[in-house]
């Protein structure tokens, strides 16, 4: 059963958010104050803890630093009645994981609570992993390749569910990163790279957008423009997934990779305006591939704007923002080969 945490000096709100989230099977504490959640943190493993950032003595953000200074892993949900630019933007840059304002709606943060189970049972799924993979590594030479298989499984698994969660955050995008990884594979393979760096950049393509379930979802699925607020949440989600993946025992070049998708060659992109060579390959693939899909798909705030646009969007913009070699391969891609968008889940050949 999963252990919830409720920080909050107000009494009415503590029972309302107990009385909230009981009937829903989670095993639930709570706390008058930052104090207090300290003591308590100190005897018990909490999977997800909700705080009121506005506190006597000890803020919110001061409990959330103390709290990830102790943990990475435990999920933060932190509430506000007072919300500002700053207030949001100094939460997440302190470990926040997700961020509801108040008045609390129940459906909100049941939904908050289930998205942060989902994230924290990932989480513990991917440290068992890595201590079965450290077995491994350490020599027990009993473990045959039907070991072997399993692991690669549970790999292909944890990528599949990777995907989907960010999926159910954002179903507008629904697909969108499987469509965006075998486009890229079929333009790396355009481009005569090897089959590892193919498969490689095709799992890549599966979790870039993993950095978005740090992002509210009713900023991902928002019909219209976004505010300057919610624009900048939006712009951390390449340095959150290059944040998640460096903590995994994975090549460092797939969080690079991540964190790259949406620089541009000439430097207009972020999250750290980089250019030309300072870019990987596998970015500038990804990044080319990742607007040709986006640009074909429907979205909250606009319809599809087709192939043709997609096409001539990088076609114009081929050597200034994008490679002019991926450029031109992705180009063949569609119009000499007549490659049609893939949606299907390929297994992925990992090199372990």
């Amino acid at each position: 059963m999963f252990k919830v945490l409720i920080v909050d000096d107000e009494k009415s709100m503590r029972i309302t958010l107990s009385e909230f989230l009981r009937p829903e099977g989670y095993e639930i504490d709570t706390a008058v104050d930052a104090n207090q959640a300290f003591q308590m943190m100190d005897e018990i493993n909490y999977d997800i803890i909700v705080t009121d950032i506005i506190m006597p003595r000890i803020t919110g953000i001061e409990l959330l630093e103390r709290i990830r200074k102790k943990s990475q892993t435990v999920q933060i949900i932190i509430m506000t009645g007072e919300p500002t630019v700053d207030t949001a933007v100094k939460a997440v840059q302190s470990g926040a994981n997700d961020y509801l304002t108040k008045p609390i709606k129940k459906e909100n943060f049941i939904s908050a609570i289930r998205h942060a189970e989902k994230v924290k049972r990932l989480i513990d799924e991917k440290e068992e992993l890595e201590r079965q993979n450290l077995k491994y590594q350490r020599g027990l030479e009993h473990i045959v390749e039907e070991k072997t298989n399993a692991l690669k499984a549970a790999m292909q698994g944890i990528i599949s569910l990777l995907s989907s969660v960010v999926e159910a955050r954002d179903p507008y995008t629904a697909g969108h990163q499987r469509r965006v990884g075998n486009l890229s594979a079929e333009i790396g393979r355009k481009m005569m790279l090897d089959e590892k760096a193919i498969e490689e950049i095709r799992m890549i393509g599966y979790i870039h957008d993993i950095g978005k379930i740090a992002i509210p979802a009713e900023i991902l699925s928002k019909p219209g423009s976004l505010t300057e607020l919610e624009l900048l949440m939006v712009k951390t989600h390449s340095d959150s997934g290059y944040e998640m993946l460096m903590k995994v025992d994975l090549p460092i070049n797939i969080a690079q990779t991540i964190r790259q998708h949406h620089e541009r060659c000439d430097g207009t992109g972020y999250p750290r305006g980089l250019s030309g060579s300072e870019i990987s390959m596998e970015a500038q693939i990804l990044m080319v591939a990742d607007v040709v899909e986006a640009m074909m798909s429907h979205r909250p705030y606009r319809p599809a704007l087709g192939l043709e646009k997609a096409l001539n969007e990088i076609r114009t913009n081929g050597g200034r923002y994008y490679n002019s070699e991926v450029v031109s391969a992705c180009l063949s891609l569609f119009e000499e080969d007549h490659y049609k968008i893939d949606d299907s889940e390929h297994e992925i050949d990992f090199k372990l």
